[in-house]
């Protein structure tokens, strides 16, 4: 297992290049734009959000791995806002209840091994009018998603755990969050299993 995520962290950034330059780098920095105070980035893998922060942010960057979480550390120059690096989980977040004015999901929800339990973490930590961001590839419909359930165990096997099937918009809601989409769309083909992504923002009533 140590092998496996020692590998999947070292091609990471190499395999997400091409996604990143083309539809993912535009959409962090819109979804990130305009965040000011304690903000924690779930997940924050190599640390492609970083340089996306405002410095009105102060960031705590959260990644239980530690093949991805060394990487992260080593581009905490890239960023303009404050980081601090944690190494706790999403299940887990490093903070009091109601102290964080945003919690940072991109490409993760996909990934956490309890999704519930990670949306009830972010509710729990999330001051009074506070927000969830999201970036993340969710169930299609029709036969989309009839084949993301059936490639879901290879999928995962070879992503690191990354479930493709994931309704996460209705996760949201039955977390007690209201969603707002601000974008949908794909990466490369329609086809690609990894496809659609959604980003937006999620709020609970004060």
């Amino acid at each position: 297992m140590g092998f496996r995520s020692a590998l999947f962290a070292s091609r990471y950034d190499a395999a997400t290049r091409f996604a990143e330059r083309t539809e993912l780098g535009r959409r962090r920095a819109a979804l990130l734009a305009g965040l000011s105070g304690e903000v924690i980035d779930v997940g924050a893998g190599t640390g492609a959000n970083l340089p996306h922060f405002p410095p009105s942010c102060m960031v705590t960057a959260v990644e239980p791995d530690p093949h991805m979480r060394r990487r992260l550390e080593a581009k905490v120059g890239t960023a303009v806002a404050p980081v601090k690096i944690a190494d706790g989980s999403a299940e887990a977040l490093p903070a009091e209840d109601g102290t964080v004015d945003a919690v940072v999901f991109t490409l993760v929800l996909c990934t956490v091994p309890d999704q519930a339990a990670a949306l009830a973490e972010a509710r729990r930590v999330l001051k009074p009018g506070g927000r969830l961001l999201f970036l993340e590839h969710v169930r299609g419909t029709g036969r989309h998603a009839k084949m993301q359930d059936l490639l879901r165990p290879l999928w995962s096997f070879a992503a690191q755990g990354c479930q493709i099937n994931r309704d996460t918009v209705a996760a949201l809601k039955a977390a007690g969050f209201t969603a707002s989409i601000e974008d949908q769309f794909t990466i490369g083909p329609d086809w690609v299993p990894a496809n659609p992504l959604l980003m937006g923002t999620a709020t609970t009533p004060d």
